[in-house]
């Protein structure tokens, strides 16, 4: 991908800063923070954030379950940005044995309720701990990845975790997310040399062929119009198909 920063680039980068530096502005410092997945789009808020909003926090999700290319980045991450803290969210123990246990190791393959049933244990419940005590988010979410992501803003409020959620690329593309990394140097995960240009859990992505949609390698066995794991409770998906973690563990 070209690594050339045009002048359009070079706007979206002051806004998203402006972005970024109004939400630090904004709350006090703990009270917003980054939810860091780890993919292309969040290494550059990684970068942009160490450079113009440090007082920022993040963190990842750690799902039991990330290939271990993402794991090295994280270390490369917390290595390369030592001026801002990246803490890690495990999954209850407890919880994710009770689903196993109920479900089986990869019963999430099933049917589209038991691969909500262990997002949600995995990933749904941490980030509702990560969450917390704070006032605001930000994320890397990009209306171009996805159907269910086309409308998003740069502010709205998260009805489903009644915070305020920051969305600073809102309205960049692939292109302009590489183009920054290579400029700039960003590590990233490698798995994105291998055709894997959505990352999620290992047993949940696989790589794409040549034209297909960048998410379509993630839960490839279910509709597009579904493929949301809850995070972000303003999707279409997770509206449509709201889930309980309780639901999903022994009675």
């Amino acid at each position: 991908m070209s690594e050339q920063i045009t002048p359009e680039l070079v706007a979206k980068i002051a806004n998203t800063v402006a972005v970024l530096q109004q939400a630090e502005a904004d709350h006090d410092q703990g009270k917003v923070v980054f939810a860091n997945s780890l993919g292309a789009e969040d290494v550059v808020i990684t970068d942009l954030i160490s450079k113009h909003a440090d007082k920022i926090g993040m963190f990842v999700l750690d799902t039991g379950r990330l290939p271990e290319e993402t794991l090295q980045l994280l270390t490369e991450v917390q290595k390369t940005y030592s001026n801002v803290a990246v803490d890690v969210y495990y999954p209850e123990a407890a919880d994710v044995e009770s689903f196993v246990k109920e479900n089986g190791v990869n019963g999430f393959y099933e049917s589209q309720a038991l691969r909500k049933g262990c997002c949600a244990v995995r990933k749904i419940k941490p980030l509702k701990r990560a969450l917390s005590d704070r006032e605001a988010w930000i994320t890397g979410l990009r209306r171009e990845q996805s159907v269910t992501r086309d409308e998003i803003g740069f502010k709205e409020f998260d009805e489903g975790n009644q915070i305020e959620k920051y969305n600073p690329l809102a309205d960049w593309t692939e292109k302009e997310v590489w183009a920054y990394i290579k400029a700039n140097d960003v590590p990233y995960n490698e798995l994105h040399d291998k055709h894997y240009p959505s990352i999620g859990c290992a047993p949940c992505t696989r790589a794409i062929s040549a034209g297909e949609d960048v998410r379509a390698g993630r839960w490839w066995w279910e509709n597009p119009e579904t493929r949301e794991c809850g995070l972000h409770p303003g999707t279409p998906a997770a509206e449509a198909t709201p889930v309980n973690v309780m639901d999903f563990l022994p009675k």
